[in-house]
């Protein structure tokens, strides 16, 4: 079987997906799958690599350059063939898209591919897409009742019209230090920590050059813990992994320097504290259809107060990424890892399949 590898994207997490797509090609199972390279330049340039039939030695193979053949080298630039979604066969096959960020991991890949009708890896069109937005995942939880740290959505217009307002709003419901932050980018890109109202008004213009949609969370003291999951309508968990922060704010800075972040796993909870993790867990995951994965993140205070704060339906693969750290300390390596969110895709596509021949 083949297995198309999506990666790249439009966007401030294009390294991060090369990286995720090397990991992916050093860890899958050669002796079952061959592994069609498709890369998304920043220009938006979709370029089909050469087959591959083994790892690759070096993740810069992957930054493709247009050609007219498609071949692999160490020592030079690699070539890409261009090509066009709706002009790729795909039969006999799977699509892995491990991107992450805006149109990618957001809904608009997969809504892509479901028209397409392939089967692929990861979370649906909806899942995606509320798993990326901070405002839309933050309103569905807190209406399933699970619990969430206080915030103001901000819209763009709202701002403009009458910024005074929002101020006063956000501060008569939420206490400094407050954390403002574009509503659909990852890797805390454009986030700002402030303690004042002149800081709160510099970093919510800051986020409207990312986005026309900014949130306004109140700032905690609390521990990062992070659950991974696996499966669709039966979900697996991992034991609890905790990032180790020097300062109570990791911002963009820090996780692209991700080597540096310490991961502490299993984390030290409480048994109890984990169950509620997991239900919460679990309700947000089944409101927003998830299937295939997930890294839930959550705020645990002092007082063991849980906060779910979000759900990333495509998490990094690389070696400093704990997804696959968590899933290989519950004895489940990154090869096996991939098979099971291969064959997760090709049973949701059997499924979708059946529900379409009614």
């Amino acid at each position: 079987m083949q297995i198309y590898l999506l990666y790249g994207g439009q966007n401030a997490e294009h390294d991060l997906s090369i990286n995720s797509a090397f990991a992916v090609i050093r860890a899958i199972y050669f002796k079952y799958y061959s592994v069609c390279p498709i890369y998304i330049t920043q220009t938006g340039e979709w370029l089909r690599g050469a087959t591959l039939h083994e790892p690759l030695n070096n993740a810069a193979e992957l930054r493709l350059l247009a050609g007219e053949t498609a071949h692999f080298t160490a020592e030079g630039p690699s070539i890409g063939v261009a090509v066009r979604p709706g002009d790729m066969t795909i039969t006999d096959a799977v699509v892995f898209p491990v991107m992450h960020g805006q149109n990618a991991e957001d809904g608009t890949i997969q809504g892509l591919l479901q028209s397409l009708g392939v089967p692929y890896v990861g979370d649906g069109v909806l899942a995606s897409a509320v798993g990326m937005d901070k405002i839309v995942s933050k309103m569905l939880f807190q209406q399933t009742g699970i619990p969430q740290v206080p915030y103001v959505p901000v819209l763009k217009a709202q701002w403009q019209e009458a910024a005074d307002k929002v101020l006063a709003r956000c501060e008569g419901s939420l206490l400094y230090p407050m954390y403002v932050k574009p509503a659909n980018l990852g890797s805390s890109l454009g986030v700002s920590q402030v303690s004042d109202r002149a800081e709160l008004m510099a970093a919510i213009e800051r986020a409207f050059s990312y986005a026309s949609r900014v949130l306004v969370e109140q700032g905690v003291v609390a521990r990062e813990i992070e659950l991974g999951l696996l499966g669709d309508t039966t979900l697996k968990f991992t034991m609890p992994g905790e990032v180790i922060k020097q300062t109570n704010f990791v911002d963009h800075g820090a996780k692209q320097s991700r080597g540096q972040l310490k991961l502490e796993i299993p984390a030290a909870i409480a048994t109890e504290i984990i169950t509620k993790m997991q239900t919460y867990a679990q309700q947000a995951y089944a409101i927003m259809d998830g299937s295939g994965l997930a890294r839930c993140d959550f705020f645990l205070t002092a007082n063991g107060d849980v906060f779910l704060n979000e759900i990333n339906t495509m998490p990094m693969f690389d070696q400093y990424a704990m997804y696959p750290q968590l899933w290989q300390k519950m004895g489940l390596n990154s090869g096996d890892l991939i098979e099971e969110l291969i064959q997760l895709a090709l049973k949701r596509f059997k499924r979708q399949r059946a529900q379409q021949n009614f």
